[in-house]
């Protein structure tokens, strides 16, 4: 009977086996979270962390009365400035590559840039500062170049001394464009050897505290003359721009306006004017007013040069055309390529003159190059001493061809005696050849 059973109750227990064995552990958990509810403590250990996680540390908790608050001068974590540079003049989308100087607002205060002049004046080579008495007269907008009653040109008076060995190959250079981009202009001021000429835009603002700055740290200056490309008046160089077919009273008068802008130039230059530069009258007019008030011209050498030359021979105004511009293509292996050929000039033709414009990378190529011109064997000089050097070679030139004596007129004489003794020779004809007979 009993066999009987168990045969009946074993396939039972052997399914609810594993129910109890649940409902024992169910109950054991039970027991212990209500140990830790009413005792507050278990005998449990925390899961270890891995993979080098710590616990979080502890804070301590203070009371109000041993908190103690020490007085701090330190200012608070975050500030407010105002950012460097920010009265530049950016525009959107056009990146300027180019690093502006530790310098602020350079030019732009003018009681500090009379300062800054004060402090360069003990320079050695800081020129003189403009304007020099005798050498300017009241214009309608403003004070215009004059000759002095002695004599003296601005062309001279405001160029920069040269005293050079006449016998080394001499490079002369011009970068224009100067007062269109502050931190570029600076730079020029600063870090180019003071025999490189500056030329200025009419347009800049506080064009007088640039000039001189520029004059402070030992450059001559000239200032450009807007003039008409061929693409005018798409491509407009202004409102003072110089036309090929304007009358010559509104030229005189643009022409004017420019010259009165400031003080400290020895010369004039072009900004653009390939198609002005076509016109011979218009050439000989502007050149023939600059003459009259003692300054000199410098052409940088986009334009037809017969038409240059030809104008400046007929006034004797003080001229040069530049030999090569160096950045037409401003891309570095070209710069470098060009003021090469100027060194290759200056080995031929004893000067060369080269001109560029205030693009970054033209400043820091001629800064480089200039730096080890006189390692090279070359000597660096001012454009109005190259000017001068080849207006006294023109005019030794022509000096020399005038003592040259005519050369003698070979006339033949058979043609002026008569034509039988023309034919036959004359007394000295000579005689027949024998006919052996």
């Amino acid at each position: 009977m009993s066999s009987a059973v168990l045969r009946h109750v074993e396939p039972l227990l052997s399914i609810k086996a594993p129910l109890f064995a649940g409902l024992g552990a169910t109950a054991l958990f039970a027991v212990v979270i209500l140990g830790v509810a009413v005792f507050g403590k278990a005998d449990l250990q925390p899961p270890q962390a891995r993979g080098g996680v710590s616990p979080a540390p502890i804070e301590t908790v203070h009371t109000a009365a041993e908190l103690r608050i020490a007085p701090t001068d330190q200012p608070p974590g975050i500030q407010f400035v105002e950012p460097a540079g920010s009265d530049e003049v950016r525009l959107a989308g056009v990146e300027d590559r180019f690093e502006a100087p530790p310098v602020h607002n350079a030019g732009s205060d003018p009681a500090e840039a009379e300062a800054r002049h004060a402090a360069r004046s003990t320079n050695a080579n800081a020129l003189a500062p403009a304007p020099l008495p005798g050498l300017s007269e009241n214009g309608p907008d403003g004070p215009l170049p004059i000759i002095a009653a002695n004599g003296l040109r601005p062309s001279r008076a405001y160029a920069r001394p040269f005293h050079g060995d006449p016998g080394a190959p001499t490079v002369a250079v011009v970068i224009g464009g100067m007062g269109l981009n502050r931190a570029v202009t600076q730079s020029a001021i600063d870090d180019l050897p003071p025999a490189i000429a500056l030329s200025f835009a009419p347009y800049t603002r506080d064009l007088q505290t640039w000039v001189d700055l520029a004059r402070a740290a030992g450059h001559e200056v000239l200032i450009e003359a807007p003039m008409e490309p061929f693409d005018y008046p798409n491509n407009d160089p202004g409102p003072q721009t110089l036309l090929a077919d304007g009358s010559p009273a509104d030229n005189l008068a643009r022409l004017e306006w420019v010259l009165s802008r400031t003080t400290g130039y020895f010369a004039v230059s072009n900004y653009l004017g390939a198609r002005f530069s076509t016109s011979e009258t218009a050439m000989t007019q502007l050149l023939q007013s600059l003459e009259d008030r003692g300054l000199a011209f410098l052409h940088d050498g986009a334009g037809r040069r017969t038409v240059i030359e030809t104008a400046a021979q007929a006034t004797d105004v003080q001229y040069a055309i530049a030999d090569r511009v160096l950045d037409e293509d401003p891309s570095p292996t070209a710069i470098d390529d060009h003021l090469l050929t100027l060194e290759a000039l200056a080995l031929q033709n004893g000067a060369a003159l080269g001109a560029g414009f205030s693009y970054p990378t033209t400043v820091n190529h001629v800064r480089d190059w200039a730096n080890s011109l006189d390692s090279r064997g070359y000597q660096l000089a001012p454009p109005s001493a190259v000017m001068a050097r080849r207006r006294l070679q023109a005019r030794l030139a022509a000096e020399a061809r005038a003592l040259e004596p005519e050369p003698e007129q070979v006339i033949d004489n058979r043609w002026s005696r008569p034509p039988a003794e023309a034919s036959s020779g004359g007394d000295h004809a000579p005689a027949p050849p024998a006919s052996g007979h």
